[in-house]
């Protein structure tokens, strides 16, 4: 089975992690700051906060903007259920904003019409690594005096308008997920300039106590207090000592996965029933997701006839995402449903998600486009 995703170990990574076993410091330690300060440059961002996974990412950022009970944060429909979730775990409400049909990004125009006097943030989603439209969303944001979070959690890597994401929002929040662009097993990180958002994430990752161990040991303290209630979101010095050996290999890879991208590109042109989705020229993509559409010309053949046949092919395609608020919880807490985002409900049921990822070779990736168009049409 080729599958949609998969991650890119070697030696170095492994050796890079054997270090670690065989040192005093397994987490807490040295590690840590130095994989904050390869993203974070990469990006360029003053300040990159770790934490154990995506969602705690996500987490950390709604609790240091400081939402709770009675807050609305704007999200969008298409997405992984953390986003719309991280706004939940702080008792705010999440307002589902609607998609543009042609790159699957939340609509400017549906944001606009979405804020109330309750709203407090807007979190854009990078969907399938491509950026949003920032110009309009920051302007959105300081017109209203909102916060503007990115989850690019697919997007690492990414630029918009000659920026790299990471360095535009309030904050910026990634993955490294085995199926992301580079991992740590499981593992998280925020980045921004803001100083006082850093240490409240800082302080919030570690049950929002101030210091961790290995501060207190150099000062030879035992003292501690709890300034702030958080939670174990740590990430340990052996997840963080991958991540700084990937991220060595990071753009390379990210250059293969945009040159498989022009592969298919090449071979679903002008196409009626495999439609890539649409990439704005104001854009670097990062390809975390190859996405298509079935169009018109795939006659009576339905998504999941498609999705069966890729599968008996030993092609391991998905599809990237139910919409958030078609799903029980959402629908049950916030009353949610079917016609609440037509535009995301109507794509959805098209769209399926070819394998992308750096070690993928030329010749899968050609059994990939053939599969296509056997099966599409």
């Amino acid at each position: 089975m080729v599958p949609y995703g998969r991650q890119q170990i070697d030696e170095r990574d492994i050796e890079a992690v054997v270090q670690v076993l065989k040192s005093d410091w397994l987490t807490t330690g040295p590690k840590i700051e130095e994989f904050e300060t390869a993203v974070a440059s990469f990006v360029g961002a003053k300040h990159g906060v770790a934490v154990s996974n995506g969602t705690a990412a996500l987490h950390a950022a709604m609790y240091a903007l400081g939402i709770g009970p009675g807050d609305e944060v704007i999200v969008p429909p298409m997405t992984f259920i953390a986003t719309a979730n991280a706004v939940v775990y702080q008792g705010g409400t999440p307002v589902f904003a609607d998609v543009d049909p042609g790159t699957l990004l939340i609509d400017p125009d549906e944001v606009e019409r979405r804020i109330t006097t309750k709203t407090k943030a807007i979190l854009a989603v990078d969907y399938a690594g491509q950026p949003c439209n920032y110009e309009r969303l920051q302007s959105l944001a300081r017109r209203n005096g909102l916060h503007l979070v990115t989850d690019a959690c697919h997007a690492l890597g990414a630029e918009y308008k000659g920026k790299k994401i990471g360095s535009i929002a309030d904050m910026t929040v990634f993955s490294f997920h085995p199926v992301k662009h580079i991992t740590t097993g499981e593992g998280g990180m925020i980045t921004t300039d803001d100083p006082e958002l850093a240490a409240r994430m800082r302080r919030f990752r570690n049950h929002g106590i101030a210091t961790d161990f290995r501060q207190r040991e150099k000062t030879g303290s035992w003292f501690y207090e709890m300034a702030d209630l958080g939670y174990n979101y740590r990430i340990t010095d052996i997840q963080c000592a991958l991540g700084i050996s990937q991220m060595a290999k990071f753009p390379g890879w990210l250059d293969r996965r945009r040159q498989i991208a022009g592969r298919y590109d090449t071979a679903f042109l002008g196409s009626e029933c495999t439609v890539p989705l649409a990439v704005s020229a104001d854009v670097r993509h990062a390809y975390h997701l190859y996405v298509v559409k079935l169009g018109a010309g795939t006659g009576a053949k339905s998504r999941a006839e498609a999705f069966a046949e890729f599968r008996r092919r030993g092609i391991g395609v998905n599809v990237h995402y139910i919409p958030v608020h078609l799903h029980p919880f959402y629908r049950d807490k916030f009353g949610t449903g079917a016609g609440k985002c037509p535009v995301a409900e109507s794509e959805y049921e098209k769209i399926i998600s070819l394998p992308m990822f750096s070690g993928l070779t030329y010749s899968e990736v050609d059994t990939v486009i053939q599969a296509a168009k056997d099966i599409l049409g």
